[in-house]
């Protein structure tokens, strides 16, 4: 079998610090490798993988400043397309524009939905449905108006993660700074909770960094450490005594949750959108409505097992497991 990754292009794959779709898409093609498929990575040519790396994008629009992100786009997808023939399977990360080739090509396409940036761009999806085959990644995060051939859970490197059992005594929000993300609720528990709170990612949204998490910084209680990349990202998550996850949309699936979990750190989330399918209430983190619950919920975090959350990391949200799931689509699409 001759699978082709297209991943994005926002970022280099595996990302240097943010970027999960890129992130999925390296897990994905570096677990095929391992079980000796045949695999070409799409993505920018700084990109690191053990299969066949090929692409025409030198680096991610959000690293080249003078790139055009449209141009890349097109350069990228358009490149990789041209090449279908090549290859058995084409697996895309790219969300819908490479659905828009689809019926111009012969190989079979696979293709992640990693979430809908609006319902605006659901027609194309439906357009292409009949010849395309969607995954979702989790069970929330359909839409009633497509079909889907399965739902694959993202899965994490274990080998990145370390267990570690006797925590420090902080908080953590690690993600993206934005509204959707809940920065400023995750703030107001760390505050109502007295306890120190460590932020870490990227600023998205630089108004709402301005207006509800830099006038809270201080390097005392409230520590703002910018974008981790993978080392850090370990240090910080295995040292929480939990992940605050106050998200303010129904997340897709919410890669930091699962990381933490294979670090043995517990998840307080607010029950949106994957986070049931995720968290197991009252064992590996609790499910929330507001802030006051999540506050409520932080001196119960002693009762719980950090080895069960790894252990439920490693059944659920492992790189082998979502390998596995995606060559039984494979197959079934191939036979």
């Amino acid at each position: 079998m001759k699978v082709a990754i297209l991943s994005p292009v926002a970022w280099r794959t595996p990302p240097r610090h943010y970027g999960p779709w890129e992130q999925v898409a390296s897990n994905i093609a570096e677990g095929l490798v391992a079980k000796g498929i045949d695999v070409t990575l799409f993505a920018t040519l700084d990109s690191e993988t053990k299969g066949k790396l090929d692409g025409i994008i030198e680096r991610g629009y959000e690293e080249d400043k003078d790139s055009d992100p449209k141009v890349s786009e097109c350069l990228h997808i358009s490149y990789a397309m041209e090449r279908a023939r090549e290859f058995d399977i084409i697996h895309n990360h790219f969300d819908f524009l490479p659905l828009t080739y689809t019926g111009l090509i012969n190989t079979p396409v696979v293709t992640t939905i990693h979430g809908f940036s609006s319902p605006k761009i659901i027609p194309v999806y439906k357009r292409y449905n009949s010849i395309n085959h969607y995954v979702s990644i989790s069970n929330s995060d359909r839409s009633p108006e497509l079909k889907y051939i399965a739902t694959v859970y993202n899965g994490i490197n274990k080998n990145l993660f370390t267990l570690n059992e006797y925590p420090d005594d902080y908080l953590l929000f690690f993600g993206r700074i934005h509204h959707d993300k809940g920065t400023r609720e995750a703030i107001e528990i760390a505050k109502k909770a007295k306890m120190k709170l460590i932020i870490s990612g990227i600023i998205q949204d630089r108004d709402y960094f301005d207006s509800n998490v830099a006038p809270y910084i201080n390097d005392d209680d409230i520590i703002f450490v910018g974008s981790s990349g993978p080392e850090k990202r370990d240090h910080l998550l295995r040292n929480a005594k939990a992940l605050l996850h106050p998200v303010n949309f129904d997340e897709p699936f919410g890669l930091s949750v699962a990381e933490a979990m294979f670090c043995g750190t517990p998840v307080i989330a607010f029950n949106r959108g994957s986070m049931p399918e995720l968290i197991n209430d009252g064992i590996t983190g609790f499910l929330v409505k507001n802030v006051t619950e999540a506050v409520e919920k932080i001196p119960q975090l002693e009762r719980l097992d950090r080895k069960k959350c790894r252990e439920w990391a490693e059944t659920h949200f492992s790189q082998e497991k979502m390998v596995n799931d995606y060559i039984k689509v494979y197959e079934q699409i191939l036979e």
